[in-house]
């Protein structure tokens, strides 16, 4: 398993800025390699696979357990595209309960505890991913994103968490998003604290 290596753009400590999990604590280690292409992106810098270096499962699984967060979170990038079965493995044996942040286009390999699917229009989900899913977080920059998140929901497990997240540079939406809520309660709203925080 130490042999194992992953492309890798960035890994640090912080807060989970968005989701069902926000102001946790969290390990975040960010894959390189991503297809999916999405315009609004804000790390493309994770695109390429060979732009990062490449870092074991034995370190990863250091760093992580070195944090005083137990929970780590593989991002991307688009994670998926990555055979995560030795990393999450490793990440198991050091205790860490393991998240996953993926668009869905890839089918899953590898064991977690939370899944988040962000499902894009560029690339739409593979029909195993949604079996799977924990988390629908559908990002809104569009009033027609409404239908495509319901088109999503309709796919999931029926004890699955939804999310709406207005796109960053959309603040347009922020109140139809909330309208939306208060017309349909089974969805949460997500905003990217993060970026409120000023933090990675």
């Amino acid at each position: 398993m130490a042999t194992v290596s992953y492309p890798v753009v960035s890994h640090f400590l912080t807060v989970q800025g968005e989701g069902a999990w926000t102001g946790h604590a969290a390990y975040f280690i960010r894959l390189a390699g991503c297809d999916v292409g999405c315009p609004w992106c804000d790390t493309k810098e994770s695109w390429s696979v060979d732009a990062h270096p490449v870092l074991t499962v034995a370190e990863l699984t250091s760093f992580a357990r070195s944090s005083a967060a137990k929970i780590v979170v593989v991002t991307g990038g688009e994670p998926a595209m990555h055979d995560l079965s030795s990393l999450t493995t490793g990440l198991a044996s050091a205790g860490c309960k393991i998240h996953l942040e993926t668009s869905g286009a890839y089918a899953l390999t590898g064991a977690f505890d939370w899944v988040t699917m962000s499902p894009k229009k560029y690339m739409p989900p593979v029909k195993s991913v949604y079996a799977d899913t924990n988390e629908l977080k559908v990002v809104v920059s569009h009033k027609s994103d409404f239908e495509w998140a319901e088109l999503h929901r309709a796919l999931c497990r029926e004890d699955v968490t939804l999310m709406l997240q207005p796109e960053w540079d959309s603040p347009h939406m922020l109140k139809p998003i909330v309208e939306y809520v208060k017309q349909n309660p089974d969805w949460i709203i997500s905003l990217q604290t993060q970026k409120y925080l000023n933090i990675p």
